[in-house]
């Protein structure tokens, strides 16, 4: 693979991986978010939009650069949608590269005919960069065999966003995904994945890179955003086009056997549609305007995160959207479990509560909810998980 050059936004510098709780001790209680106050209620700071995942001693994320504001995610004005858009497919795999010869190699491998009807359903947790558990977890479940590729037949599998920053290869993991949609379709299966707010702000930082955007706290920008979330240098020095092409053109929302899949515990879906294809193509409709400051009020409302967290009114939110959009369930990443517990860690190794006790989802909400970010920045589990749960 051709290797693109650093762009406009990326920092310049040796590459160098984000410490997360892989490298430093888990804090005992949960640690307040250290971003600019200002932001909504439900909403998480931008800057070190999880709360805080350094234990002490660790180091603390770089300042944005000199004369810029950090960004919290504050009300905003919403933009109106023009009428008359033409939605497009968004659904099937990109395999160009943009250059001659240059392009994703997918071996298709025989297999036995697929059974009548759909196979099984599987979701898969935010991935973070973390390749080589992804890995481990797709072939423990026989998805994929030991050369990496698809050997699941018809069966399906939805990631729910969030495949970069944080951890050392999100392009190889947009790679992996991709080729392995390919694989998918010539077996019978599909393998799809959501837009997650990482997605939407890489895309951001490639696109605007040090444009100024308007925010909640004053002027914010993307490449500060992305840097102090996690980015990564050699993601973005890997980064090309059908990589973004292929992230833009991502669903948000989707509805499967029963169960609405979202990247996000937040009811701001329901700011773009009274259906799940209304959110999906007015999403994509404002991502293709390449306008900074409608991107920055996209990533900024699918930051918020704890709408299902509080005992009382958890559920009932759940409910809206379900009523909404159909389903049964709501399925979502985006928030690690461990802090939809409100359980970061203990200091005694008496009881183990933190990241690392993590084995599978979470439900909660009066069960109409599954959380399935597992924590693996936090030193936690990715989870793949075969639908519907047995509880």
């Amino acid at each position: 693979m051709v290797e693109g050059s650093m762009t406009q936004g990326a920092g310049q510098g040796p590459a160098m991986r984000t410490e997360t709780l892989r490298d430093f001790r888990v804090p005992v209680t949960e640690p307040a978010p250290y971003g600019v106050p200002g932001g909504l209620a439900d909403e998480a700071p931008v800057y070190g939009e999880y709360p805080a995942y350094y234990g002490e001693g660790a180091p603390v994320p770089p300042p944005p650069p000199s004369g810029q504001a950090p960004a919290a995610g504050g009300p905003a004005d919403g933009d109106d949608l023009d009428d008359g858009y033409t939605p497009t497919h968004r659904d099937l795999p990109i395999i160009g590269r943009g250059g001659p010869g240059d392009t994703v190699q997918v071996q298709y491998i025989p297999q036995e005919p697929a059974a009548a009807g759909p196979g099984p359903l599987y979701v898969v947790g935010d991935v973070h960069g973390y390749l080589d558990e992804l890995v481990t977890e797709l072939q423990a479940q026989g998805l994929i065999d030991a050369d990496r590729r698809w050997s699941a037949g018809n069966a399906r599998i939805w990631f729910l966003g969030d495949f970069t920053d944080r951890g050392p290869d999100g392009i190889g993991v947009i790679d992996l995904v991709m080729r392995l949609s390919a694989e998918a379709a010539a077996s019978g299966g599909y393998c799809k994945a959501l837009m997650g707010n990482h997605e939407l702000l890489l895309i951001g930082a490639k696109r605007f890179g040090d444009t100024p955007v308007a925010s909640g706290a004053g002027t914010a920008t993307f490449q500060a955003a992305w840097l102090l979330n996690g980015g990564q240098r050699t993601d973005m020095e890997r980064l090309e086009d059908v990589h973004l092409q292929w992230m833009s053109r991502l669903d948000a929302a989707v509805l499967e056997d029963g169960h609405l899949l979202l990247h996000s515990d937040t009811t701001a879906y329901r700011d773009y549609g009274d259906s799940i294809e209304d959110v999906n193509d007015t999403i994509h409709e404002l991502l293709n305007r390449n306008d900074a400051d409608i991107t920055w009020d996209l990533f900024r409302k699918f930051t918020k995160r704890f709408a299902f967290r509080d005992e009382e009114t958890g559920p009932q939110a759940v409910r809206e959207l379900l009523d909404t959009y159909g389903g049964g369930r709501v399925v979502h990443g985006h928030s690690p479990i461990p802090y939809l517990l409100g359980e970061v860690g203990t200091e005694d190794g008496d009881e183990s509560r933190g990241p690392e006790a993590v084995t599978g989802p979470h439900v909660y909400a009066d069960g109409l909810a599954i959380a399935m970010d597992g924590g693996v920045t936090m030193a936690g589990k990715l989870l793949v998980v075969q639908l519907p749960l047995n509880d």
